[in-house]
C-alpha cells in the first residue's frame, strides 16, 4: 500500500496530502475504516468468510485475542465459500450422508463427483470452523480420500490443477535443481552429493523426482527423512508403532532392501490415509493436497520445502518469500 501510493504522489505531487509525513496517511486511515466497514455489512450479510471470525461464533468464555482467527494463509481463492443458492445446510447433511452409501456401489464415480462438488461449502464450514480431527473427518468423508477427489478438491479451493502442475514444474526445475546440488558446498553439499550420485545411476523418472524431492528438503537445510519415511525389514508391529508417530508425511514399506515389492502411502496424524500410490513424488503431491483439502498447518520441520513446494513449483502466493525460499528462488532463475 505504502508503495502504490508515494509512486502515485510521486507521479501526481497534487494528491500530496498537507501535513503527512508521508503524504498518504489519510488515505490509509480511510481506507482501513471504508474496509472495516464493509466486513461489517458483509457479516450481516452472513458471508462465511467473515462471520467466521465473529465474536458470536467463539467457544464460549474465550476471548478474540485467545481465539484463532480463521483466514486464508495460502493463496486459497475459496477458503470458506457460501452455500449453493438452491441448498441449506439440512439438505447438504442429507447429501453427505447419502454419499456414504454411494462411495460403497460399484460403477458410481459420476453421481459421487457431483456430490462432493456440490458439498463443497459444506465441508469447507466444517474444515475451517471445527478444524475435526483426521480421523472423524475421514469418516465423515471417505470419498474425498481418492486421488481423483483430491485433484479435484485442490482445484475448488485454489482453481489450480494440482497433479499436473506439481510435476510439470518439478520436471521444469529438475535439471536447474540438481545443478544447484552439485554446486552446494559444506556438510549439506555431501548429503546433496550422494543424492546426485544416486540421480546418476538411475534412468526411472519417478525415481528421479524423488531424488529431487529430497535434495530440496537437504538444500533447506531440512531432514528428508521427516517427509519420505522408509521402512525396510521391520515387522508388523514396529512399523505401526513408528506410523502412529508420524503427524504428517508419506511412508515406504519394504520386506527387503532389494524387493521390488513395495506399499507407498501417506500417513496424517497417525493414520494411513491413503495407500498403494504408484511412487513416493506422486505421494508427496497427495500430501501437499490434503495439506490444503483438510486446512493443516505444514509440519514446522519442513515448513521451508512446503513453501518450495507451494510458492516456487505451485506458484502460490509467490510474491511473499522467506529468505531461504527467496534464495533459492532467485538461484533457479539465474
Amino acid at each position: 500500500m505504502d508503495q502504490v501510493a508515494q509512486s502515485l504522489i510521486k507521479k501526481h505531487p497534487c494528491l500530496t496530502e498537507r501535513c503527512s509525513d508521508t503524504g498518504c496517511g489519510g488515505w490509509k486511515t480511510s481506507l482501513k475504516y471504508k474496509l472495516a466497514n464493509y466486513r461489517t455489512l458483509l457479516r450481516k450479510l452472513g458471508c462465511p468468510e467473515v462471520t467466521v471470525n465473529s465474536l458470536k461464533n467463539k467457544p464460549v468464555g474465550r476471548c478474540s485475542a485467545a481465539f484463532g482467527v480463521k483466514k486464508a494463509k495460502r493463496a486459497e481463492v475459496n477458503f470458506c465459500p457460501t452455500y449453493p443458492s438452491e441448498e441449506t445446510e439440512e439438505s447438504l447433511e442429507a447429501m453427505r450422508k447419502a454419499l456414504l452409501l454411494d462411495i460403497k456401489k460399484r460403477n458410481n464415480r459420476e453421481l459421487v463427483k457431483l456430490k462432493m462438488e456440490k458439498t463443497f461449502a459444506y465441508r469447507r464450514h466444517e474444515i475451517v470452523r471445527d478444524a475435526p480431527m483426521v480421523e472423524a473427518f475421514m469418516a465423515r468423508w471417505p470419498a474425498l480420500f481418492d486421488i481423483r477427489e483430491i485433484n479435484a478438491e485442490f482445484k475448488r479451493i485454489t482453481t489450480i490443477p494440482l497433479q499436473s502442475k506439481f510435476l510439470s514444474q518439478l520436471d521444469l526445475h529438475f535439471g536447474n535443481l540438481v545443478m544447484l546440488f552439485k554446486r552446494r558446498g559444506g556438510q549439506l553439499g555431501q548429503k546433496l552429493k550422494q543424492i546426485v550420485a544416486q540421480m546418476d545411476d538411475c534412468e526411472d523418472v519417478d525415481a528421479g523426482r524423488e531424488c529431487v524431492i529430497k535434495g530440496v528438503c537437504v538444500y533447506m537445510g531440512e531432514n528428508p527423512d521427516h517427509l519420505i519415511r522408509e521402512y525396510v525389514g521391520m515387522d508388523e508391529a514396529a512399523i505401526n508403532e513408528a506410523i502412529e508417530d508420524t503427524t504428517v508425511g508419506t511412508y515406504l514399506l519394504k520386506e527387503e532392501a532389494s524387493a521390488d515389492e513395495q506399499e507407498i502411502g501417506v500417513v496424517l496424524e497417525g493414520i494411513r490415509v491413503m495407500t498403494n500410490l504408484d511412487n513416493i513424488a506422486f505421494a508427496v503431491v497427495m500430501l501437499f493436497g490434503l495439506i490444503y483439502a483438510l486446512n493443516l498447518a505444514y509440519p514446522a520441520d519442513l515448513r521451508y520445502t512446503f513453501e518450495v513446494f507451494q510458492k516456487i513449483f505451485m506458484e502460490l502466493d509467490g510474491g511473499k518469500l522467506s529468505n531461504k525460499v527467496l534464495a533459492l528462488k532467485n538461484r533457479l532463475f539465474e
